[in-house]
């Protein structure tokens, strides 16, 4: 009942404005998400190809049950493509820049910003308690995490994402389709029911993933074209690991690329070996750029028959890499219309050892 209090105090405390910036009608949600969404629906966009690959708005908060030594109790960071542009806590209760190319932007936008980011932090305070006490948790410290986004593609088609964890943790997520919680876990039921209750906040949501979030990503292009427009190719090599079993795994890394997008496959003569090989996800470097790796298991003695193919939109042809012929120290770089050997500029990946 007093956390039920504590929720109707602050609503009543934030019809101002809603945490997305738009205005709220009295303390009433569904009248606020009537507006909220009306507002949304003019703000949809046509799916528009941009340049440059696939781009992304994302943000991510997290809000403690109790202050820490040195630690804010709400954080939010504001990315586009991995890249940090905004950042907000509680402990200088201000919006700040994180690229050079928001700086430019007016003393307006970062105090709005600014005063968004306290209505949600109050807003998750609510839920961070509530949740705790779906644990059977009454004190100690504990978080909440909200990641929200939306991606624009290079063919114009778009998508996006709402989730909730618990102490790092799944909790919940929003499926877009069925505009439905999805619990990833039997105690997460009861924050699903909870937010059933109003089915409102479930279309919020989606009306801003599919509204002002893809408006706001454009915007964020534009200011940051140079940067987030820009095209780098990769740095490909190809290494040679031997197991304790006597397995040899070949690996090809790229690295210092961009985009993100970007397709590595191994292939033995004219077939492309899709089950045979391991993928792990693209990384953002912490320079700006993406890397990555692709390995595949060969026969010992038949390194030289297996090729990692990379495309990339900086590139304008497939690149080719193999490993270098027995003797060799660098690997074999191919082209679509040349084979050079060469060395291959930058630094290793760190976890990259010498065979």
């Amino acid at each position: 009942m007093l956390l039920l209090l504590q929720l109707l105090w602050l609503v009543q405390e934030l019809t101002a404005e809603s945490p997305w910036g738009l205005p709220v009608v009295a303390d009433d949600p569904t009248s606020l998400a009537k507006v909220v969404m009306a507002e949304l629906a003019d703000l949809k966009l046509e799916n528009k190809p941009w340049p440059g690959g696939t781009h992304s708005l994302h943000y991510h908060y997290l809000a403690l049950s109790e202050p820490g030594p040195g630690l804010p109790q709400f954080l939010a960071v504001g990315y586009v493509d991995d890249q940090p542009f905004i950042h907000y806590d509680s402990h200088v209760d201000r919006a700040t820049p994180q690229a050079p190319w928001m700086a430019a932007v007016d003393a307006q936008y970062w105090e709005t910003e600014a005063q968004k980011q306290r209505a949600w932090a109050k807003v998750q305070q609510v839920e961070t308690w509530t949740v705790m006490g779906y644990h059977n948790h009454s004190r100690g410290m504990h978080s909440t995490q909200r990641m929200f986004g939306c991606e624009i593609q290079e063919d114009g088609r778009t998508s996006s994402f709402w989730q909730f964890g618990f102490d790092g943790q799944d909790h919940l997520s929003l499926d877009l389709e069925t505009l439905s919680w999805v619990s990833a876990k039997p105690v997460a039921v009861q924050t699903k029911r909870w937010w059933e209750t109003e089915r409102c906040y479930a279309e919020y949501d989606k009306a801003y993933l599919e509204g002002l979030c893809l408006t706001s990503l454009r915007r964020y292009l534009e200011l940051g074209s140079q940067s987030l427009t820009r095209k780098e190719p990769p740095t490909v090599q190809v290494t040679r690991h031997t197991a304790d079993d006597g397995g040899i795994t070949l690996r090809c890394w790229a690295w210092g690329f961009y985009p993100q997008d970007i397709s590595l496959s191994w292939w033995l003569g004219e077939e492309e070996l899709v089950q045979e090989t391991e993928y792990v996800e693209i990384r953002p470097s912490g320079d700006g750029t993406y890397q990555t790796w692709t390995a595949v298991r060969v026969p010992a003695r038949m390194e030289n028959g297996y090729i990692c193919h990379v495309r990339h939109s900086s590139l304008n042809h497939t690149l080719t890499v193999a490993w270098g012929p027995q003797g060799m120290t660098e690997p074999l770089v191919r082209t679509s219309e040349t084979f050079v050997s060469e060395a291959l500029g930058g630094p290793k990946p760190k976890d990259v050892k010498d065979v």
